[in-house]
């Protein structure tokens, strides 16, 4: 009997990652408007377009941001972005299945008033239609044209504090780690509270080895539930249960209801001999999902943490 257990404790956590990863998908982001201001109350709705029928609303908190979990990540959705007196925004996402990332700023503006005039359109703020043409790029996954027409924009203006926030996002997603310090610091000067553009800061300083000023702006970046538990399935795959186990405590410190990171933190447990712990979060994990992927195991393991 308890040759099986042993066996069964290796067997899940050699393929942590890969119950993770078959066929799973993770949108998160932030809506905002034309300058950069987080919007509360976007109603974002997920709706699969082929293959299946499933559709998903959420709503963006007051700090813009939101996220999405599906199970089904290998059919495209078309996501769209409405809030009243807002322009509505639509777009087809084919996202990358976990543990590949899928982070995105969506902007909404207001209705927009089409220009009967050729001097309508003139009178327009140069750098301002830069800096939507630039959005409505990075928005269809052009990369380069963004990012060209937000460096207009800023040269244009360069107290066009929207603009730095946009670029200090985009050096990030294609690692130009100098232009996205830049980009950062131009956007703390104006409002320091910024944890997307901290985490953004950190994730830099590191990547350029300077440990000090990651770590300065580690302090003030939002906890990533997901990206702990990525690094927890990394972890547990090599063998580490002991750092796994802080790892996993972390992401359920970030997010209570995070399912998955009871049941592998259960599992540590169990694996670690710490029966009355592997009962309590394998039991959290029952209860947040009774018939999820990893229900049957769950309990079975029940049996022997008793």
């Amino acid at each position: 009997m308890r040759k099986s257990m042993v066996m069964a404790l290796f067997v899940c956590a050699a393929f942590a990652t890969q119950l993770l990863a078959v066929g799973e998908a993770r949108l998160t982001g932030k809506v905002v408007d034309p300058t950069g201001k987080p919007l509360e109350g976007v109603t974002i709705t997920a709706t699969a377009t082929e293959e299946i029928t499933w559709e998903q609303s959420v709503k963006s908190k007051k700090d813009g941001t939101f996220a999405f979990f599906i199970i089904r990540g290998t059919v495209p959705y078309k996501f769209t972005f409405a809030k009243e007196g807002y322009g509505t925004y639509e777009e087809v996402i084919k996202l990358k299945l976990v543990p590949e990332k899928n982070d995105r700023t969506f902007t909404i503006g207001a209705p927009q008033v089409v220009a009967t005039t050729e001097t309508a359109v003139a009178s327009a703020d140069p750098a301002t239609i830069a800096y939507n043409e630039g959005v409505a790029h990075w928005n269809k996954g052009e990369e380069a044209p963004a990012i060209a027409k937000i460096e207009e924009a800023v040269a244009l203006n360069p107290d066009l504090t929207a603009g730095h926030i946009a670029l200090a996002k985009m050096y990030g997603k294609t690692k130009n780690w100098d232009k996205a310090i830049a980009a950062g610091t131009r956007a703390l000067e104006v409002d320091s509270d910024q944890p997307e553009i901290n985490a953004i800061m950190a994730q830099a300083y590191a990547a350029k080895g300077d440990k000090a000023k990651a770590a300065e702006y580690k302090k003030k970046a939002p906890a990533n539930p997901a990206s702990l538990f990525n690094e927890a399935a990394r972890l547990i795959n090599a063998g580490n249960d002991a750092e796994a186990e802080g790892i996993l405590k972390q992401a359920i410190a970030a997010d209570e209801k995070f399912a998955k990171a009871h049941y592998e933190l259960g599992m540590v447990y169990a694996r670690l001999g710490k029966n009355p712990d592997a009962k309590t979060h394998l039991e959290t994990y029952l209860q947040l999902e009774p018939n999820g992927a990893e229900a049957a195991t769950a309990k079975e393991m029940l049996s022997y943490v008793k």
